[in-house]
C-alpha cells in the first residue's frame, strides 16, 4: 500500500506513539485525520502540520465517535486505506494482596480502553475498507493495531494491562483472515520500553534504568522508531496476520 495520496486515520495520534506515526504519514505524504480525547493537542498538531491534516475528536469507548472519524477519514476521494490504532491505557495491581482482591473496575476499564477500543476501530476501519476499489497491488486497505510486550511478558501487578493487550494480539490472526477476501491486511506492532509521555512522568535515573534493562540498544525507544515500523507494515505486503515485538529483545523479568 503506497502512503502517499492515501487517507490515514490515526486513533491515539495526539500524543506518544500516535502523534510520531501521524508525523510520518504526512510526512510521506497521507491525508491524515487525528482522532483522540485529547482536544487541545490533537488541534495542536493537526494546526502544524497544515494541509492533509485534520483532528477529530474520539474516544474509542464511543462507537458512534469512533464511526464519525472514520466517516471523515474516508471522505477522501480514495477511501480510507490506512488506520492506525495507538489509543490505551494502563493500570497496576495485584490480582490479589493483603489489601484484598485487585479491584474489577479498572480491569474492566482497561479491557473497555486497550481491548474492546482497538476492536471498535479495528471493525469500523476495516468496513470503510470495504467499499474501496483495490490499488495497483490489488489491496483496499491496512490495519494496524498497538499491544505490548506486556501480552508475552506481563510482570507482577500487570493482569490488567496484559490480559488487555493479550486480547489484541489474539485478535489479529482471525481478523486477517476475516479481511482477507476483502484483500485488506491486519498486523500488530507489540512495543516494549518507549520513552512516551506516560514514562516521561518518572524520574531521570528511573528512565535510565530501563533503558539499561534493554539487551540492545540499551536505551528506550523512541516513538519515531515505532512509526517507521507502521509504514514498513503499510509498503510490505506480505506482512499480514502478524504480531511483531519491537523490544530490542527485551524479556521482561516478573519484576
Amino acid at each position: 500500500m503506497r502512503i502517499e495520496g492515501s487517507a490515514a486515520l490515526v486513533v491515539g495520534g495526539a500524543s506518544g506513539l500516535g502523534e510520531a506515526t501521524v508525523r510520518r504519514l504526512h510526512g510521506d505524504g497521507a491525508d491524515v485525520t487525528i482522532a483522540d480525547v485529547q482536544e487541545e493537542r490533537g488541534q495542536t498538531l493537526a494546526g502544524e502540520l497544515g494541509d492533509r491534516a485534520h483532528f477529530v475528536r474520539a474516544d474509542v469507548t464511543r462507537p458512534e465517535q469512533v464511526e464519525s472519524a472514520v466517516a471523515h477519514a474516508a471522505e477522501h476521494p480514495g477511501g480510507l486505506r490506512i488506520s492506525v490504532s495507538c489509543a490505551g491505557i494502563g493500570w497496576a495491581q495485584k490480582t490479589a494482596g493483603r489489601g484484598g482482591a485487585h479491584a474489577l473496575e479498572p480491569f474492566q476499564l482497561l479491557l473497555e480502553v486497550n481491548l474492546i477500543g482497538t476492536f471498535n476501530v479495528l471493525r469500523l476501519a476495516a468496513t470503510a475498507m470495504l467499499a474501496n476499489d483495490p490499488d495497483d497491488n490489488g489491496e483496499c486497505g491496512v490495519c494496524v493495531n498497538t499491544a505490548s510486550i506486556a501480552a508475552f511478558d506481563g510482570q507482577v501487578g500487570q493482569i490488567a494491562y496484559a490480559a488487555s493487550k493479550g486480547g489484541v494480539v489474539g485478535m489479529t490472526l482471525p481478523a486477517a483472515r476475516d479481511l482477507s477476501s476483502a484483500s485488506v491486511r491486519v498486523c500488530t506492532i507489540a512495543p516494549g520500553l518507549f520513552d512516551t509521555p506516560l514514562l516521561a512522568a518518572l524520574p531521570q535515573p528511573a528512565r535510565d534504568a530501563l533503558g539499561a534493562s534493554v539487551p540492545f540498544p540499551q536505551r528506550l525507544g523512541r516513538p519515531e522508531e515505532y512509526a517507521d515500523l507502521v509504514a514498513h507494515i503499510v509498503g510490505n505486503q506480505m506482512l499480514n496476520g502478524e504480531v511483531v515485538r519491537l523490544d530490542g529483545a527485551l524479556r521482561m523479568a516478573p519484576r
